[in-house]
């Protein structure tokens, strides 16, 4: 076996710092760090999705370019981002809090080793199985002349996208764990800066003269994107001491345990996915009167993309900070603590994601409207879109809370609890669109409220779960941020939607009409929803002001100051 190399470097003020700063507080403020840096993220994504839309808009070729992104990033999510994270940070926390660097460098490489080889093997499977994994995913494409054969292609050129994001996971984790969450958070700005500038590169500059389409290139791009993103973080780590070399020991008590956590989280992950894959292959059977075959699995794609952002900025910024902080209180045994900042977490989320969804679901036309209406994306795309933004805004609270409840089991070892839920929540996907579409004879938006109502039935499970392992969940706490922050959105949603119908009229269902009812009603539902908490007493904006506003702008100040003297 290799020795890593390791170069020892520490950071007492760093470590005072967060030993100084209770736990909830700390949480609070990562989170914010990383949900800003999200937001730039979110930005370049944007920009990318503007790009694809306008060049591609809700087509035969953008159907296949969805569906064969889509194939490797749902193993990412299974194996990836779901599973690895979940496994790799805990024992990773636990190694830095009773270990030495030393070891915890030892584990990094053993993990990332495992990656190479393993997700490796797995790329280039999924790459020789593509036919069939696109046939399960979307068995209607094959009524659509070449449609199947494209989405195959696809496929095969973006897969190696899981190994570089494999990889990259890791690396998020390692960096979370010393308290380092900016960088990691920003490093998809460079994978949708890679995959538009290079996919454009190669499909329109290169494309001519290899023979290739401008969605080819869009294909190869996100690879390059991939390979950008995981460097970025490397180069962190890099300046953090740890130096990569290929090792391999399956008998190591942290890889054993990393494996352990990880079978029932891939287990509860593919439940996870199968119901993505139902969901994709009800949408791909479904006809259009106007679309026909290639509307409805764009305009879910579309939809989704837009509940992600605040999953993204506030479900994932939560749990990326708040899972190095429970794994350290689970490591020495704080219970209360770890209640405390499992608790705290969830009231942040409620603040966040319950305005936003009934702003999503009030102003999804607009939303929409403005960012993709252009080129082949016109006003009857807006509007299905938006009719599948509003079904899935309804399980947007339910979405973000479960990216902070699963992440706690696997604080605790307990990666069994979660994987029951997911596989149980397979039956709701199943029974649901045959109710939905046969017996009341919905359309496609009918897969995303089945998509709502099955995160909601799994998030009050994991709930009632965890709040019998730890003996309580701050239960009278959390009843009553939820009831206060839903009573102050409602205060905000329904003046919204009356100036909503009013701005409709007046400014047009025009991209830029929608652009103008935007910067009208934003700031008015940011002030009718602060005026409402303030009325209500809601605590977290106060909470959240402390731990994160005040502590920023004092830094800011500080580094000003020095700046300017």
């Amino acid at each position: 076996m290799t020795v890593p190399t390791i170069i020892e470097r520490t950071s007492p003020s760093a470590e005072v710092a967060i030993e100084q700063t209770p736990p909830e507080a700390q949480v609070v403020r990562s989170a914010g760090i990383v949900s800003v840096a999200v937001a730039l993220s979110r930005f370049t994504g944007l920009v990318r999705e503007m790009v694809m839309a306008n060049q591609f808009g809700a087509s035969f070729a953008h159907d296949s370019f969805l569906l064969g992104f889509r194939i490797p990033n749902l193993s990412r999510d299974l194996f990836a981002e779901g599973a690895l994270s979940s496994a790799f940070v805990p024992t990773f926390t636990t190694s830095l809090v009773k270990g030495t660097k030393l070891q915890s460098g030892e584990l990094a490489n053993l993990v990332t080793s495992a990656i190479i080889v393993i997700v490796g093997l797995l790329c280039l499977l999924g790459m020789w199985l593509a036919p069939e994994l696109v046939w399960l995913l979307a068995p209607g494409f094959a009524s659509v002349p070449g449609k199947f054969e494209l989405a195959v292609h696809l496929t095969r050129i973006m897969f190696p996208f899981l190994l570089l994001i494999a990889l990259a996971a890791q690396a998020t984790g390692m960096l979370n764990s010393h308290g380092s969450f900016g960088i990691p958070a920003i490093a998809s700005i460079f994978f949708n800066i890679g995959s538009v500038g290079f996919g454009l590169m190669i499909g329109y500059v290169l494309g001519p003269h290899m023979g290739l389409a401008p969605i080819e290139g869009m294909a190869y791009g996100v690879v390059v994107g991939g390979a950008l993103q995981l460097g970025w973080q490397r180069l962190k780590l890099h300046s953090l001491g740890y130096r990569f070399r290929f090792v391999w020991n399956w008998s190591h008590p942290g890889l054993r345990r990393i494996a352990g956590l990880m079978l029932p989280a891939i287990i509860g992950n593919l439940a996870a996915q199968a119901n993505l894959i139902i969901n994709t292959s009800f949408a791909s059977q479904l006809f259009d009167p106007v679309r026909g075959h290639d509307g409805p699995v764009s305009w879910l794609g579309y939809a989704m993309r837009f509940v992600q952002v605040p999953l993204s900025l506030f479900g994932v910024a939560f749990a990326s900070a708040m899972l190095p902080s429970v794994a350290r209180s689970a490591a020495t045994n704080n219970y209360n603590e770890f209640r405390k900042t499992l608790a705290r977490s969830l009231g942040m989320v409620f603040l966040l994601t319950i305005p936003a969804s009934l702003v999503l679901i009030t102003l999804g036309q607009p939303l929409i409207g403005a960012v993709y209406q252009s080129g082949h994306f016109n006003n009857y795309d807006t509007s299905q879109s938006a009719l599948a933004l509003s079904c899935y805004s309804l399980g947007l609270v339910a979405f973000t809370s479960a990216r902070i409840l699963s992440p706690a089991f696997y604080a605790l070892s307990d990666a069994r609890t979660p994987m029951w839920v997911s596989v149980s929540s397979i039956g709701i996907n199943l029974a649901l669109p045959l109710l939905f579409l046969r017996v009341w004879h919905m359309g496609f938006e009918a897969l995303a409220l089945t998509t709502a109502c099955a995160v909601g039935l799994e998030c009050l499970c994991l709930a009632e779960c965890l709040r019998r392992k730890l003996g309580g969940l701050e239960g009278r706490y959390l009843t009553a941020c939820f009831l206060r922050v839903a009573a102050a959105a409602t205060i905000m949603s329904l003046p919204l939607y009356f100036f909503h119908l009013r701005a409709a009229k007046a400014f047009g269902a025009t991209r830029l009409g929608y652009c103008f009812e935007l910067a009208v009603l934003i700031p008015v539902a940011v002030v009718l929803f602060l005026a409402a908490a303030r009325f209500l007493r809601v605590q977290e904006i106060g909470f959240a002001f402390d731990s994160f506003i005040v502590p920023t702008w004092k830094r800011f100040s500080h580094r000003h100051a020095k700046i300017w003297n």
